[in-house]
């Protein structure tokens, strides 16, 4: 990949990513693990070149297929409430690679992680993003996302990019002892919502947190 658009220039600089970051401290992000890996991903990369130079703007933008890239504050919201929770990183999964930004965030901070799209175009998009980039601990699969990847568990804390009308069970089941969940979830109105298992019992506590606005969790597969 060209040196010079890795580095950034100009609105994909590195003094632009530090303006971002310090946004994000002001909007209430602590946890310095998370802001340090943000700080350090080149978010313009995973965009279209056409929308590069709004990629350190806080805000979601376009990937198509009806898909976009986080904004900024949620995928630090939810990777530092991930990391304030999970009691173990060795095992992690991600539901909705989209672009491979939160994927990458995720990879830098976890032991191996394993991401699962429905769009098969995203994927391929989305691993070869990585692959060039040097992401050597992840593990991708099409798959209806709802469903996980079940074969690969059980995880230490699962993390949703799409928001389901309800928990999918299947998600739950997939989680070991202590792990956490992670998931947009709501239809017209949507919350962020942090379900933990309770030690290796069907018991699970949950936690209802801020208003956010995913695109939804869809079944089946886009080739």
């Amino acid at each position: 990949m060209d040196r010079l658009r890795h580095e950034g220039l100009g609105m994909t600089s590195q003094r632009t990513r530090n303006r971002l970051i310090q946004r994000l401290r002001d909007e209430g992000i602590s946890n310095e693990e998370v802001l340090d890996v943000m700080a350090s991903t080149p978010r313009h990369l995973f965009l279209d070149e056409a929308l590069a130079i709004r990629a350190y703007e806080d805000t979601a933008l376009p990937i198509g297929y009806g898909q976009t890239i986080s904004q900024p504050y949620i995928v630090a919201r939810m990777t530092e409430l991930l990391l304030s929770r999970a009691k173990s990183l060795h095992r992690v999964l991600e539901v909705g690679t989209g672009s491979g930004y939160q994927t990458a965030i995720l990879s830098r901070l976890v032991e191996q992680l394993f991401s699962v799209e429905r769009v098969e175009p995203l994927l391929d998009k989305a691993r070869q993003r990585l692959n060039e980039l040097g992401y050597q601990n992840i593990e991708y699969n099409l798959s209806s996302g709802g469903f996980g990847w079940p074969e690969k568990g059980p995880y230490d804390a699962i993390l949703a990019a799409a928001a389901p009308s309800t928990v999918p069970d299947e998600l739950k089941q997939q989680l070991g002892p202590n792990g956490v969940l992670v998931i947009p979830v709501g239809s017209e109105q949507q919350h962020l919502m942090m379900i933990s298992r309770c030690q290796d019992t069907d018991q699970f506590d949950v936690e209802k947190l801020e208003a956010v606005r995913f695109v939804p969790l869809l079944s089946g597969v886009v080739r």
